[in-house]
């Protein structure tokens, strides 16, 4: 028998959201403690959605709890960011290529390249770039690969959060982005994998300088 997820009290699920949109975008940044009954006041509600929201984020790896600490935004790190990529670069550039060969439309990657050339500020272009990602290998037709991408997905923007902070690099990594579709929309499937690669990997690497193995290089 198949069971069925709990849903999320409404009240859990947007205390949940806002609190990772304010992480992701380093309104909150690592390190930060987060009080419940802070947080509580600023959402205005009891400290019990504040309390499962943070569990939830804890599960995903975007804060950590510590019986000396209490909850505090996840630090980042070398250690850290090269177990993130290391799953990117393992899984992300086969999604898509998968995809690539199946046909799959990637509409829906060209519609956020629009919205983060578009955007106005840094938390709408973050969540574009990250939406522009999962277009791409989410219909690879594996259902549990996606899954799998999705896991790291939050920890992967927390990253680059960290380093768009110290180093932006929007226009480099649009025009990557940009060629990464290209090479997708014309049915080379192996070449917007190798575009994609080295697009995660030239990444980290400038944000965290010899992070990578010569397992993650090219």
């Amino acid at each position: 028998m198949t069971s069925v997820p709990t849903p999320i009290p409404s009240r859990t699920q947007y205390v949940l959201e806002e609190i990772k949109r304010r992480i992701l975008t380093g309104r909150l940044t690592p390190g930060q403690a987060l009080v419940e009954t802070e947080l509580a006041a600023q959402f205005g509600v009891s400290k019990t959605p504040v309390r499962e929201a943070l569990k939830t984020l804890a599960g995903t790896g975007l804060v950590v709890m510590s019986q000396y600490k209490g909850v505090t935004v996840r630090m980042v790190d070398a250690d850290m960011a090269r177990e993130v990529y290391d799953v990117r670069l393992l899984l992300e550039p086969e999604a898509l290529k998968r995809a690539v060969r199946r046909g799959a439309s990637l509409d829906a990657a060209r519609d956020a390249l629009t919205r983060a050339d578009d955007a106005t500020d840094t938390a709408e272009r973050s969540l574009a770039n990250r939406e522009f990602h999962r277009s791409l290998y989410l219909p690879c037709g594996n259902p549990l690969l996606g899954r799998m991408l999705d896991e790291v997905r939050d920890q992967a923007a927390l990253v680059s959060a960290v380093a768009w902070a110290a180093s932006p690099s929007w226009e480099r990594e649009a025009g990557e982005h940009r060629e990464i579709l290209r090479l997708a929309l014309e049915g080379d499937g192996d070449g917007a994998a190798r575009a994609l690669h080295a697009h995660i990997a030239s990444f980290v690497e400038r944000a965290f300088p010899g992070v990578l193995d010569e397992e993650g290089q090219e």
